[in-house]
């Protein structure tokens, strides 16, 4: 029954991806809403300056007509779990949407700065928790995976490990998205993972496998556009949608924990960014990776000194996603 939801709703999110990205790429162009690469990035990177970014928005088309078509009966009955989590990730989007039309407007790769960013993402995440919450979709204790164990938090100490995850991931995945078509390809595994949970986990979790099979077909649809050589980036727009799905998800099923194992590529992304800045003030200098984050150390020849394209930096990464979604599911499957 689950899956007679899920593959359809992958299908509409994929057509209609693909179908808006034919239109919205040259419309991008006209607009010279090209993205503007980090100087001090690698230096094969200034060939991509100008690309269309804020392509993500083809693939938020995508799972809105999904859910609105194959999740519209569900609407109808108040079976909201899907339409809650789009508009979680889409108030993240528009976040990134105002941060990318900055850096187009400027043409230079700074937006909205930090704190600003950081404040909205906070309110934003404050308000999913407490939505959730008070739609029984979640509830102040934590399932530990792999041992199958609930901690009892208070409802305060609850929403504020919330917001820390929530801003934490979602900032994770947008430090992800640095090489074409590498943010899609890890998180692709992750939505597979969701949408599995939710045919294991049965009927009540229908919606929830809804979304994750539109977003499923959503990235998929974008690859044709975003994988290497890139046609178009995402950008914050996308990236941002995508790191407020995949918290969305994980917390919307209950699970929030299981974002340690799933999310693995993104955590590692992140830290390899802390580790360089701490170790580089520790140093007076010196540097852990040759560039952060994780994927840029790898392309710049990592420890062994051999470079890697972005084509393998792809294809290693989001392997490495997919092997880790399946622990993550084993990790939660039985609770």
């Amino acid at each position: 029954m689950i899956m007679g939801t899920i593959l359809p709703a992958a299908l509409v999110s994929f057509g209609v991806t693909a179908f808006v990205g034919l239109f919205l790429i040259p419309k991008l162009r006209k607009m010279k809403a090209g993205q503007s690469i980090r100087e001090d990035g690698p230096v094969w990177h200034m060939s991509k300056q100008g690309t269309p970014t804020m392509g993500g928005i083809m693939f938020i088309i995508g799972i809105a007509v999904a859910i609105l078509t194959i999740g519209f009966p569900a609407i109808v009955d108040g079976r909201l779990g899907h339409v809650i989590v789009f508009g979680f990730a889409f108030v993240y989007a528009v976040i990134g949407f105002l941060d990318d039309y900055e850096k187009v407007k400027k043409k230079q790769n700074l937006g909205l700065t930090t704190s600003q960013k950081l404040l909205l993402q906070l309110v934003v995440a404050i308000v999913l928790v407490l939505i959730l919450r008070l739609q029984g979709f979640l509830s102040p204790d934590l399932y530990v995976p792999f041992v199958g164990i609930t901690l009892f938090l208070n409802e305060v100490v609850y929403f504020i490990f919330a917001a820390f995850v929530i801003v934490g991931t979602v900032n994770a995945v947008n430090i992800t998205d640095g090489v074409d078509g590498l943010v899609s390809g890890v998180t692709l595994p992750v939505a597979i993972c969701y949408g599995a949970l939710a045919v294991h986990w049965g009927v009540a979790y229908a919606e929830l496998g809804l979304f994750a099979g539109a977003l499923i077909g959503g990235l998929l649809a974008f690859l044709i556009y975003n994988f290497n050589p890139a046609k178009v980036f995402m950008g914050d727009t996308g990236s941002l949608f995508l790191g407020g799905a995949v918290c969305g998800l994980a917390f919307a099923m209950n699970v929030p924990l299981v974002l340690i194992p799933l999310g693995v590529v993104y955590i590692a992304e992140v830290m390899s960014d802390v580790i360089q800045m701490v170790y580089y003030k520790a140093t007076g200098g010196k540097r852990f990776f040759k560039m952060a984050p994780l994927h840029h150390h790898f392309e710049m020849g990592g420890w062994s000194g051999k470079k890697w394209k972005e084509k393998k930096v792809f294809f290693v990464f989001s392997l490495v996603s997919a092997i880790f979604a399946v622990i993550a599911f084993l990790s939660v499957s039985m609770r």
